[in-house]
């Protein structure tokens, strides 16, 4: 039977550039950090260019990381694959528009239906299928957590901008869901 590395042990033998160390943090985060990659690539081809060259970039960042008790490095992975994701974002958007511009009011917030009954890989192929600002605004908001102030920082945009662009993507995501299920009902 093998040892399986704590997540210390993982960190400690990355940071001294053990390879066993990298190859388990790779099988142990691998699949958990392509589904992140694949949530603002949208496709898969692109989500795997994403996740190696975040693999990559982490690997070297090692230095960067203080372990802080179970959980903490999966935490910091998270938080440096996203900031991989947006800057690969910012770096394929140069010259294209992405986000529409908010009027600067707020959008009111929508009254929560209970979630249908829609299987997980379908609601994900249609995130996949938002345009890149909405698909973007929407997992930094309702996946990440993140505020609409903190999204506006990062993105360089205005809050209001983030704010419209999460309302629409849910106004659009529930009518696809919506179709989806209409198209499905049996």
């Amino acid at each position: 039977m093998t040892h399986r590395m704590t997540e210390q042990e993982m960190a400690e033998g990355c940071r001294r550039g053990d390879n066993a160390a990298r190859k388990a943090l790779y099988e142990r985060f691998a699949g958990s950090l392509l589904a992140l990659c694949r949530r603002y690539a949208g496709s898969s081809e692109l989500a795997e260019d994403w996740l190696h060259d975040n693999f990559l970039n982490v690997y070297s960042s090692f230095s960067r990381f203080a372990y802080r008790g179970p959980g903490s490095l999966e935490a910091w992975l998270r938080r440096v694959f996203v900031n991989g994701c947006l800057s690969r974002l910012e770096q394929e958007r140069k010259n294209a528009a992405l986000f529409v511009p908010g009027d600067g009011a707020l959008p009111e917030t929508p009254d929560e239906d209970p979630p249908p009954d829609v299987p997980a890989e379908v609601v994900a192929r249609l995130i996949e299928d938002l345009a890149e600002g909405y698909r973007t605004v929407l997992n930094l908001y309702l996946v990440e957590g993140w505020s609409h102030k903190e999204i506006a920082h990062r993105l360089h945009i205005k809050e209001s901008t983030s704010a419209s662009q999460y309302m629409r993507a849910r106004k659009i995501l529930k009518n696809r869901i919506t179709d989806y299920l209409n198209a499905n009902d049996t």
